[in-house]
């Protein structure tokens, strides 16, 4: 193959990779991102899930009526979250000692973020975006490991 294609071709792929794609700074801030909202509610702190989640954030999974054994969406906002995070820990006796806390980074592109977080008794998929220089979360769809427990 002609030298200029491989040029061409190897600049191309340089410059959309730098223009579009992850640096390691947004991988480390991403990361940070799931780990405090995770770790909010571990260590009882409104503050640290206020700075990962975009004031419109919205958490989402399945739940069952009691009653009726129907499904239906259950929807929680940053609001609530916050509070969560405030009172759901208090007496420290929800999480082991050491809290399962793995973040897979599932794509980036640009502004935006798919992300798994793998918890003690449940998995959270987060959606990402960079607004302002800051990555917030936006979207939030988790589930029980043990799905009767919804």
């Amino acid at each position: 193959m002609n030298k200029s294609i491989i040029l061409t071709i190897s600049l191309f792929c340089l410059i959309t990779f730098y223009v579009k794609g992850q640096t390691r700074q947004d991988s480390l801030d991403i990361k940070q991102v799931a780990l405090n909202y995770i770790e909010s509610q571990h260590n009882v702190r409104p503050e640290q899930f206020a700075s990962a989640a975009h004031p419109r954030m919205v958490k989402r999974t399945f739940w069952t009526n009691k009653n009726t054994g129907k499904e239906y969406l259950r929807e929680t906002f940053t609001d609530a979250m916050i509070l969560l995070a405030e009172t759901y820990n208090q007496d420290g006796d929800k999480f082991p000692e050491n809290p399962k806390k793995e973040v897979i980074i599932l794509d980036v592109y640009d502004k935006t973020a798919s992300v798994k977080l793998i918890a003690d008794d449940w998995i959270d998929y987060m959606h990402i975006v960079k607004l302002n220089g800051k990555w917030q979360i936006v979207n939030v769809l988790w589930q029980f490991n043990d799905s009767d427990n919804h």
